[in-house]
């Protein structure tokens, strides 16, 4: 497990992201971030379908999950985490993602628009405990 506390991302990745939160309102968006594991780094956004398409969970699409995990395998990266948007609530794992967190090694990316643009936070969550962790954001 990545004892890493923050995640870095590009500029473009966090911009797809917002504009994926964005273009999914007023549903829940999710997706799958790409990198390298061992140093929390993440190379790829891949936008994911919410196949419950509700406002207030996410579940992605498994076939979707499954093929971006082999590719990524296949490049030699890992799945690093998860994204998903919260539609009118503060970036922040409700119990419910708390409770659906798969992987500890993972990293949570959660994006409100709340206040009408993309604002993302970071999060770790092993044994139910939240910790947030920085987004080192470069070109």
């Amino acid at each position: 497990m990545s004892t890493q506390t923050s995640l870095t991302v590009t500029a473009q990745v966090l911009q797809q992201i917002g504009e994926h939160a964005i273009s999914c309102y007023p549903e829940e968006a999710c997706g799958l971030l790409v990198g390298r594991s061992a140093s929390s780094e993440v190379v790829e956004f891949h936008p994911c379908e919410n196949i419950t398409h509700s406002a207030k969970v996410y579940t992605i699409n498994p076939k979707q999950h499954l093929v971006i995990e082999r590719n990524a395998e296949d490049a030699g990266f890992d799945v690093v985490g998860v994204v998903h948007s919260h539609t009118h609530t503060e970036a922040y794992p409700s119990s419910t993602d708390v409770a659906q967190a798969p992987d500890p090694g993972w990293h949570y990316m959660i994006v409100t628009l709340k206040r009408g643009v993309p604002e993302p936070r970071n999060f770790r969550i092993i044994d139910g405990v939240i910790s947030e962790t920085e987004i080192i954001q470069h070109n």
